[in-house]
């Protein structure tokens, strides 16, 4: 999907490059879990184990990218930028694939029967999520034209807009999850323990997507300040 080219010859385009196709792969990732989700609802678990496994594919992808940055990147990076921070900024990026995985694996270890009272609020608690990665990708593609002009100039005036509305989400999200974790504990009595724990235990991991989308661009941030 991202060709045969080494990630070695991303670096000679552009110190940002791999890190930039390392993102597009979490992106992908991500998207996935909303057609997870949709499948886990309809009851069509079939689908949603093909959905995992593209998922995971995805994942391993990212993981494959991120391995050949840390193989290629140089010691020493001419740019306003330590290659610790962005080594940093990678593995937060990482986070948002890893946890995506991780809900897919939750989804699949038993088939799930969806409450009425879960259903409209978990699609949109799932939606506000990706929308979150998407959001970070935004942000993360503006590398190139940030270095190019030396962290200065119109595409910085768009990072704190972006992160802004980052952080709007993420808090969203929070609103959402205490809201399906207290549906959640009006179901308990009607659930095996496995059950219940299992639903606490996505509703936690869904909103780490959108936790670790706020860090990357925290992190980015942090760089255009320095």
């Amino acid at each position: 999907m991202f060709g045969t080219n080494p990630i070695a010859g991303l670096f000679g385009r552009s110190p940002f490059g791999p890190t930039q196709e390392h993102m597009k792969a979490v992106m992908q990732c991500v998207e996935e879990v909303v057609p997870l989700f949709e499948a886990l609802l309809a009851g069509d678990f079939e689908q949603v184990e093909a959905r995992k496994q593209t998922i995971s594919e995805f994942e391993h992808q990212a993981d494959g990218i991120k391995n050949q940055i840390r193989a290629h990147l140089p010691k020493s990076l001419f740019m306003p930028i330590d290659r610790r921070d962005l080594l940093d900024l990678l593995h937060a990026q990482d986070s948002i694939a890893d946890t995506a995985q991780d809900v897919a694996g939750l989804v699949c270890l038993k088939q799930l029967e969806v409450p009425a009272s879960f259903r409209e609020l978990l699609m949109a608690f799932v939606q506000r999520n990706v929308d979150a990665t998407f959001v970070c990708g935004k942000l993360i593609g503006l590398l190139d034209e940030l270095l190019e002009l030396g962290f200065r100039g119109r595409e910085v005036d768009q990072v704190e807009p972006l992160v802004g509305e980052l952080s709007a989400i993420e808090s969203e999200t929070d609103v959402q999850g205490d809201k399906l974790t207290r549906l959640l504990f009006q179901h308990e009595e009607q659930m095996s323990s496995g059950t219940f724990f299992l639903w606490y235990e996505l509703f936690q991991k869904l909103g780490d997507i959108a936790d670790y989308a706020e860090d990357v661009g925290d992190r980015l941030r942090l760089l255009v300040a320095r």
